[in-house]
Order: C-alpha cells, then structure tokens, then sequence
C-alpha cells in the first residue's frame, strides 16, 4: 500500500496535509496518532470510501475508487464500531458474509476462535460492545482478504480475548496478510508492528519500527531500590546533586525514581550519593522510553479511541 502526497480537506480544514507513507507487504502496521490527527480520513480513502482530492493512494497495486470491483474481494475492513445489521444474529451475519466469497474460512472455527459461538444466535444489537468488536473482526477475516484493515481491534476486550486477538492478527502475518492496525493502545502497537507511522494535523511525523522509534531520546529513567529506609535528608541530597534539569519522585521509603538527561552523568551522581550517604541498593533499573513516550514527546497529546 502506498500514500503519495494525498490532501484532504473539509470546508477550510486541512484533515490531511501532503502525507506520504509505505505499508509493506506481509507486516504489520500501526497508523497512529491523536484524535482529529487525519488517520480515519486517511484509511477511509485507502479503503475506497473517500476519493482523494489531491495526491495519490494505491493498495495491492490498485486504485481503491477506479479499481473497487476489483479491489473489494482482496481486502477486508474491520470498522471500529457497526457494519452489521442491527436485527442479524451473529452466525447469520458471518454466514451470509462468508457465502459473498470464492474461498471463505470456516465461519465456525472462527467464531470459536474468536469466542463468538456463544452468541451465535444473538441479534448484533443485544451484542456487548467487546462481542460486537469480535464479529467486526470475523468479519473483515472471512474472505481470506490479502490485506486487512483493524480499526481498534482489541478495545474493550478483556485481556484474555485481547491476547487472543493479538495471536490471531500474528498468524495472519505469518501466513502472508499485510495487516494494517490502528489502536489507542500504545503498548498494542509496540508489541504487534513492524513498521509505526505516527500522524498528527494531518502530517507524518514520525515512521520506523518500534525499536527505532524508541532507541535513544533525552530523558532517562532511573529507578531505585534499597535495602534500608533512606537516611533523613539523603533524596534532598540527591535532588541537589543532579541540578534542576533532573526530576526526583521519592516513591516510599525504599525506593525512589529519577528522571534526567539521558547521558552517564546522572547515573554516575546516583552511584557517588549511594557511597557517600552509605545506602545500599536492592536494585537499579534503567528505564527505557517506550511507544507511548515517543508518541508524547511528537504530538503532545495521548491517543484516544475515536477519530478523523
């Protein structure tokens, strides 16, 4: 799937602004960013729903609105709230999707797969709201598409489901399928992706893998325990030593987090305060950033649920 240069706007909003991005075969990828950053605009005009205004979009090589007929049968979408008929009962929904395709998966592996087979006869509306996210995957699954897309495949799903969900999208990699994922949850797409594009006003502001993305940065995260209480005075000693740049949360009695520059220096400080104030360490971890402080630092804003 690929992204060239594609605007759109709505009256005098920009929604997407001249973005560019690559989806590779066979992987996982994660578009994310906050709510109003473009990423629904954007893949509702990979999907063939939004015609672009300017730039272009291909996906399996096709156009999604000159080549619809052609492209339909080869993706699957899974929205992230309705798609089905309110009165349809779940089996029946999946069945009568299944029978739109040359080479279904069995509807009733899936619905065990996907923990459905206990609902199978009950009308979508009745369905809970982590039900009604299963069938939505179900039915974007299906037909064997060779691209998928997820839309917040795993909220609200307890987290058994939701292991299972991320097991599932995994094979689905494994057997081929391009997967792409957007998701409120960081930590989801941190352990799913292969390849993460964060947007926001309608930008590209960040691609790479999980570890690119997270590699490096300017803050470090240092967390302390100890054997023994801290000797009065001894974190007010520390807070002095490592200067203002440096953030000190004594957490309880034994153990404390620092927050700094990410260079030797301030783990250097915390080595020499140990000596000096006699404090002997049970443990001290160096923390790394992950997705969700990368995503912060670009965009300033947390991920949220729903989007343009």
């Amino acid at each position: 799937m690929r992204i060239d240069g594609l605007v759109m706007r709505y009256a005098d909003k920009t929604a997407v602004d001249d973005l560019s991005l690559v989806v590779e075969p066979h992987t996982i990828t994660a578009v994310l960013g906050p709510n109003g950053a473009g990423k629904t605009t954007t893949l509702e005009t990979c999907e063939g729903y939004r015609r672009p205004q300017r730039g272009s979009v291909r996906v399996l090589g096709l156009d999604p609105v000159k080549d619809r007929r052609a492209l339909m049968p080869r993706i699957g979408v899974m929205l992230q709230a309705g798609g089905a008929w309110s009165g349809a009962r779940t089996e029946e929904m999946l069945r009568h999707l299944a029978r739109l395709h040359a080479d279904p998966l069995d509807t009733g592996l899936l619905m065990e797969r996907l923990a459905l087979h206990e609902c199978g006869r009950t009308p979508y509306r009745r369905l809970s709201g982590g039900q009604q996210q299963r069938l939505g995957l179900a039915m974007a699954l299906v037909g064997r598409p060779e691209l998928v897309f997820v839309d917040e495949p795993t909220a609200g799903l307890d987290p058994q489901i939701r292991r299972t969900v991320w097991e599932l999208l995994e094979e689905l990699r494994a057997d081929g399928v391009t997967v792409v994922l957007t998701t409120h949850y960081l930590e989801e797409a941190e352990r799913l992706a292969d390849r993460v594009h964060i947007i926001d006003h309608g930008r590209l502001v960040a691609s790479g893998s999980p570890l690119e993305l997270t590699r490096g940065g300017t803050v470090a995260t240092i967390r302390l325990v100890v054997t023994q209480p801290f000797p009065p005075g001894a974190p007010e000693a520390l807070a002095t030593a490592l200067g203002a740049t440096t953030e000190l949360t004594v957490l309880d009695d034994l153990s404390l987090q620092v927050s700094g520059p990410a260079d030797g220096s301030t783990l250097a400080t915390v080595a020499r305060w140990c000596e000096v104030h006699e404090v002997l360490p049970e443990s001290l971890t160096l923390g790394q950033r992950n997705l969700e402080d990368v995503f912060l630092e670009l965009t300033g804003r947390e991920p949220e649920v729903s989007g343009s």
